[in-house]
Formats: C-alpha cells, sequence, structure tokens
C-alpha cells in the first residue's frame, strides 16, 4: 500500500508542478502585456512580478520534492 500512495502523492505533485507552471506562464503574459501598455500599471506589475517570485519558490520547492535524494 504504500508504494500506492506514494506514486499518488507523486501523481498529485505533478498535478500541481503542472498548475503552478501554467500560473507561471501566464504572469509572463500579463506582466508583459502591462508593461507595453502606454499606461502600464507600475504597482500591478510590481504585485505580478511579486506573484511571479513566490511561483518560482513553490515550483522549486514541488520539484525537490520529485526528485529523489541521491547522497554523493
Amino acid at each position: 500500500m504504500a508504494v500506492n500512495e506514494n506514486d499518488e502523492a507523486h501523481g498529485l505533485l505533478r498535478a500541481e508542478l503542472a498548475r503552478l507552471r501554467q500560473e507561471h506562464r501566464d504572469l509572463d503574459a500579463a506582466i508583459d502585456a502591462l508593461e507595453e501598455s502606454v499606461a502600464g500599471d507600475q504597482l500591478q506589475i510590481q504585485r505580478l512580478k511579486k506573484r511571479k517570485l513566490v511561483l518560482k519558490d513553490r515550483l522549486s520547492f514541488v520539484e525537490d520534492q520529485l526528485t529523489p535524494d541521491i547522497i554523493a
């Protein structure tokens, strides 16, 4: 049963990873669009960039959870 639970946990992490990557790409597009607009809202751009950094940290954490520990 432990193997099945482990597979299920990895599946959930992979799904979260895919969702986070998509959200990260969406934020990239939103930031680019705001920066290109004539009246780009700098406060909104800063908020989106901060959210993007939080996502990047979460992505790294989830990727580390999926990567097996290898003792060198």
